[in-house]
């Protein structure tokens, strides 16, 4: 049965035979290749829209009842439109529709009443943007299905950008809700974060398949040390404004971080950005030239920044990289994602993948007592829709 089909049943258990067109929907989870932390620093990131991610089906309701129901969650949620739309922690995952629904009403768009059904594939707090794929696919849906085809992506990720500052108080970037709004088929993204223009890289890795690793330990970003984090950063550009205008941290160099900003942990992070700033560049030059064990050790280059200067990773995302750079395969690995838990991505020799998961779940565990998964996720579209049925 196709994932559309599953959809469609699904939906139809959960609220009853169609009485009118049904629509079919997926936003695509992000890996984040290289350039990790650097969104809210202005400077260059890699993602690409993975295989993985939400599905959610919609069919329109004659009244002005928003209904939301997750096949991956217990319960559900519903909201009135003619109400005020406030943040509910015990709404839970339904707060991140909820703020689509509220700021797009804020725009002075005309929602209508609709029942909607999602499914995710992405593991929950995995790392994988989960939030940032419901977010652009609920927006995305509701414009999409009401008329709206010639939608403005980026303009979509800001929107989106802006619910999961202010809505959800997780002060994040633009990087998660760019890479899902804009996907495309084996291509990376090369994006500027200050500027957001963006270039498509072929991700041509010979040899080699792309395997995301899934530590088994959910990170939650609005509990995490994620706003510390910026925080810091914006303290070291205070800084380092006070020797030169500069737009961003990202625009620093190495050498004035060292020079300038006092020795602790605002210089560790400042030195990261920077640096993770020039891998970011380097492995485009290694893609391009086809150098695949260049940017492989890039990678692990960046692993290690976010290891000792950033202090992002954590003991069972170290343990899964170490695993997997022991394996002879393996040629770099890295934390992907804010950090705190969730997931790493690793370049393995094609071929090796259930040799490799197998090497790599069996000393993983005896360090750290948890159970990984593996994931050879493709590299595919942004949010998108699939399939209609009853017209429309």
């Amino acid at each position: 049965m196709t994932e559309t089909a599953q959809m469609k049943n699904l939906f139809t258990e959960h609220y009853g035979p169609a009485a009118g067109p049904l629509y079919c929907y997926f936003a695509p989870g992000r890996v984040n290749l290289i350039g990790e932390h650097i969104d809210y620093n202005g400077g260059y990131v890699f993602p690409a829209a993975v295989s993985l991610g939400i599905y959610a089906a919609i069919r329109f309701r004659p009244d002005s009842v928003v209904n939301l129901k997750s096949v991956n969650a217990a319960g559900g949620v519903t909201v009135d439109l003619t109400r005020p739309i406030a943040y509910q922690e015990e709404d839970g995952w339904g707060n991140y529709p909820k703020g689509v629904l509220r700021y797009l009403q804020a725009e002075g768009r005309q929602l209508k009443g609709c029942d909607i059904l999602f499914r995710g594939t992405l593991p929950d707090g995995a790392g994988l943007s989960s939030s940032a794929a419901l977010l652009v696919l609920t927006a995305y849906m509701l414009l999409h299905a009401n008329g709206e085809t010639a939608i403005d992506r980026p303009q979509l990720a800001r929107f989106c950008q802006r619910i999961e500052n202010e809505f959800i108080q997780v002060n994040c970037g633009i990087m998660d809700q760019f890479a899902v709004a804009m996907g495309r088929k084996e291509c990376a993204i090369l994006l500027d974060c200050e500027t957001l223009d963006c270039e498509y890289i072929p991700l041509a890795l010979k040899s080699h398949s792309l395997i995301i690793m899934n530590t088994g330990k959910k990170r939650e970003l609005t509990e995490s040390r994620y706003n510390e984090r910026r925080r810091e950063c914006e303290q070291a550009l205070a800084i380092l404004r006070r020797q030169r205008p500069l737009k961003n941290l990202c625009q620093a160099t190495l050498s004035e971080v060292e020079e300038f900003l006092p020795e602790g942990a605002v210089r560790k992070r400042a030195r990261h950005v920077v640096s993770e700033n020039g891998r970011v560049a380097k492995a485009i030059e290694f893609l391009r030239a086809g150098d695949i064990l260049g940017f492989g050790g890039l990678l692990t280059a960046s692993h290690d920044s976010l290891k000792n200067d950033y202090e992002v990773s954590g003991p069972e995302l170290d343990a899964i990289v170490a695993r997997a750079l022991a394996y002879p395969g393996c040629i770099g690995a890295r934390m992907t994602g804010a950090g705190f838990g969730g997931c790493a991505i690793a370049l393995v020799e094609q071929g090796s993948a259930e040799a490799f998961a197998a090497a790599v779940a069996g000393g993983y565990q005896k360090v750290t007592g948890r159970e990984p998964q593996f994931y050879a996720a493709g590299i595919g579209d942004g949010v998108k829709l699939l399939e209609t049925w009853g017209g429309g």
